[in-house]
């Protein structure tokens, strides 16, 4: 910890950045070209070719680490306490994608048992995802509704809607797992970046209003049609509500039993994680309990319940995915690999972080490819992974994805032998369990308050993706959110916190004016910080506010000097002008007309032509014959480019404009702080010329500033200086006054001069 009485002292050179280039010789390196990077792609020796196989194969990396005495049998607690919640979460999630309950057990096995070979992380539970499997649910009651014909697609004949609505979902998620596989070859899995956090929150939010909305027909035992598209959420609450009076009593009290029951066990789980071995899995208790009670009372018969039904026994053959379904739902199937791989990366990165070990992105949009291509040809439901369902497999122990193959068995065995004592259990009961999962992406809408404090664009694209996503269905709420997203993102670097900077005294920092009371401003200097990348679209926005920061538009001042100096050699030549010692006076006693002349009006933004002229002018003096020409408050700008990252062309062009227009005002333009990346740009770009030159660039800020006060000393503390001593010189005699006077001259002398060679910083105390 600094204490109070460090400090540092440096003695320096005063460095532009052509004095440092002479000085510091830089290391000449060759820059790989598009040539070498290919080349280097395409090369293969033994150890690339081993670390592709480690790459591609995970599993050969953390095989040979396995402790078998310290992790099986932590694996195998594991896999069995999650492989029991993946069976209740398969045949729940199921519902969601509008298909039959057991395909969504083929989801907590085939994609698994990819995984097992290909992931990287050792900890996530691959399987149904809720909002995945709603999004399929929309692409399937879309092509095969409730009522009505199905799309035309010719494999759908001679099948029963069960099996229509089955081929869709499989065939959705093949081509799912086709983009996803085509992005870990061509190395895209940067893409996850363009999902902030507080997208995927409103994202995930409005998911689980659908989902919830989508239970409510089975806690209340209604018969609701399956919708899709924009407003559905709505179209579904109206068809709820108006058939509210014929809810199935047994189906809601049994709902509201299992929810409250395992509601209060999970804040239990919660609240004494740390004693308890591992979490009591209530779900899979309460639907025990549920399955055996509705089969003792009969509730299907007795009270008309909807239960899940004869589950068959044993796989289905693989079968190939109709190309038909991938025309039809490509604009659906490619943000439902985005969301699969987002969401499961996410969960795998926390975890990997807890347990310190590296996950690669690129092969885990491989390993889901694989498993989703894998899962859809045995007609299993879209994989990615449940929150819910990996946290079970990682606080029970889990240590590898063991655990995960573990679980898959466990599925195995409801599938090949006992699935059939699911088969009473009723849909409110899968129903209850679903929407009780979703109190973690409910309770995410408290970060609302907080974002409107903290972080308003961030509101923003939480409330636009929340609301899109709700109105218009989650596959096109998810581009309107990634939209807002990204103009955010323009906004914030279009239209930047621009400032003003001033030292502090005593110091070599800078910092924003409007924000320290102890600052020193020279006068006649003005620092602007540009705070951004500088590129076309934001390049006259730093225009206007750096004239807004200095006070005057150069441009206008330019024009109107090159007018008066027209003006002036006119009336010189007309002899209305004389030249006296005391510079240029009218010669008659009535005011000169000042009407402008219009021609060659293209040549006023050119330097100012001063040939021909008897006289220097003095822009900042009264001006002969009424003339009148603003006055530049400046003679110095410095413009810090610490933040400057890049330029492009436009930019390029544009801001030397800008400088020219200050330079042919008389104001001394100064860039500090510059990237080597951008200077070497701007030479390349031939941003150099007579009058924007390289001796404008200094290594700081404070080089600059200092390197001003040396030619242009601050006359504002001189001249406070000297009336200090002229006052107190009136209360001395005569002559010791003269004596005074003199010493008062002397000492503005010396005080305005800088050291050359040193950072000499008592000039700014």
């Amino acid at each position: 910890m600094q204490s109070a009485g460090q400090h540092y002292l440096v003695s320096r050179p005063l460095y532009s950045e052509d004095a440092f280039a002479e000085e510091h010789r830089r290391v000449t390196r060759r820059r790989k070209t598009l040539c070498d990077h290919v080349k280097q792609y395409f090369t293969c020796d033994s150890k690339r070719a081993k670390n592709a196989v480690l790459s591609l194969l995970p599993i050969i990396g953390w095989m040979r680490i396995y402790r078998v005495k310290e992790w099986l049998l932590s694996d195998i607690v594991s896999g069995v306490s999650t492989g029991l919640v993946a069976v209740l979460q398969g045949l729940a999630y199921s519902l969601l994608a509008s298909i039959p309950p057991w395909y969504g057990l083929f989801a907590a096995f085939f994609p698994v048992i990819s995984y097992f070979f290909l992931g990287t992380s050792r900890h996530i539970s691959v399987g149904a995802f809720p909002v995945l499997s709603l999004m399929v649910g929309a692409v399937v009651t879309r092509l095969v509704p409730d009522t009505g014909p199905p799309a035309n697609i010719t494999d759908f004949e001679g099948l029963t809607m069960d099996e229509q609505r089955t081929m869709v979902a499989a065939s959705v998620t093949f081509l799912m797992g086709i983009f996803q596989l085509g992005m870990g070859i061509f190395q895209v899995g940067f893409i996850v970046i363009y999902l902030s956090d507080t997208l995927v929150s409103g994202f995930t939010t409005a998911a689980a209003v659908h989902i919830l909305v989508s239970q409510l027909k089975f806690v209340l035992g209604l018969t609701v049609p399956g919708l899709s598209g924009p407003l559905s959420i709505i179209y579904t609450l109206e068809s709820i509500i108006c058939q509210i009076t014929k809810t199935n009593i047994c189906d809601l009290v049994t709902s509201i039993v299992v929810m409250v029951v395992v509601f209060i066990v999970k804040e239990l789980n919660d609240r004494y994680k740390s004693k308890l071995p591992v979490p009591i899995p209530i779900e899979v208790i309460m639907t025990v309990i549920a399955c055996g009670i509705s089969y003792a009372v009969g509730f299907k018969e007795k009270y008309q319940v909807d239960v899940v039904g004869k589950i068959p026994s044993g796989f289905e053959p693989p079968a190939a995915p109709n190309l038909q379904v991938f025309q039809m739902t490509v604009m659906e199937a490619f943000p439902m690999a985005i969301v699969g791989f987002a969401v499961a990366f996410s969960v795998a990165k926390v975890y990997a972080v807890k347990h310190d070990y590296l996950i690669d992105g690129n092969q885990e949009l491989i390993a889901f490819g694989v498993s989703n291509i894998f899962g859809a040809a045995f007609k299993s439901l879209a994989a990615s992974t449940a929150l819910s369902r990996s946290a079970v497999q990682e606080s029970t122990g889990g240590k590898t994805q063991i655990a995960g193959v573990l679980s898959a068995l466990i599925v195995m065995i409801v599938i090949l032998a006992i699935g059939f004592l699911l088969e009473p259990l009723q849909k409110s009961v899968l129903g209850a369990v679903v929407i009780i999962n979703l109190k973690g992406m409910l309770m995410q809408v408290r970060e609302v308050p907080y974002l409107w404090r903290k972080d308003r664009p961030d509101f923003v694209v939480w409330v636009g993706t929340f609301t899109a996503s709700v109105l218009l269905g989650l596959d096109l709420g998810l581009g309107v959110g990634l939209g807002i997203e990204l103009l955010t993102v323009v906004f914030r670097t279009q239209f930047p916190r621009c400032s003003v900077l001033a030292n502090i005294k005593g110091t070599d920092i800078y910092r924003d004016r409007k924000e320290y009371l102890s600052i020193y401003e020279p006068e006649g200097v003005k620092i602007f910080r540009i705070p951004s990348p500088i590129f076309f679209a934001n390049i006259e926005f730093f225009r206007g506010k750096l004239v807004d920061a200095v006070g005057f538009n150069p441009l206008r001042i330019l024009r109107k000097r090159n007018k008066a100096l027209r003006k002036i050699k006119k009336l010189l030549k007309k002899g209305e002008l004389q030249v006296t010692a005391s510079g240029l006076l009218p010669t008659g006693s009535s005011p000169i007309d000042e009407s402008e002349d219009e021609s060659k009006m293209e040549d006023l933004d050119l330097p100012s032509d001063y040939s021909n002229l008897p006289v220097q002018v003095n822009w900042n003096s009264q001006l002969p014959a009424n003339i009148c020409v603003p006055r530049v408050p400046i003679h110095s700008l410095i413009l810090d480019f610490a933040a400057v990252s890049f330029l492009d062309m436009s930019a390029t062009k544009s801001l030397k404009a800008a400088l020219k227009e200050f330079i042919r005002v008389d104001v001394n333009i100064y860039i500090v702080a510059c990237d080597m990346y951008v200077y070497e740009r701007l030479h390349s770009c031939k941003f150099f010329d007579d009058e924007v030159k390289t001796s404008m660039f200094f290594l700081t800020l404070h080089d600059a500033m200092l390197h001003i006060l040396e030619w242009q000393p601050d006359t504002s503390k001189l001249h406070s200086v000297s009336e200090k001593v002229q006052q107190e010189s009136h209360n001395l005699p005569h002559s010791t006054s003269v004596v005074h006077n003199l010493c008062v001259c002397v000492c503005v002398c010396v005080c305005g001069f800088v050291c050359k060679d040193a950072h000499v910083f008592k000039v700014l105390k």
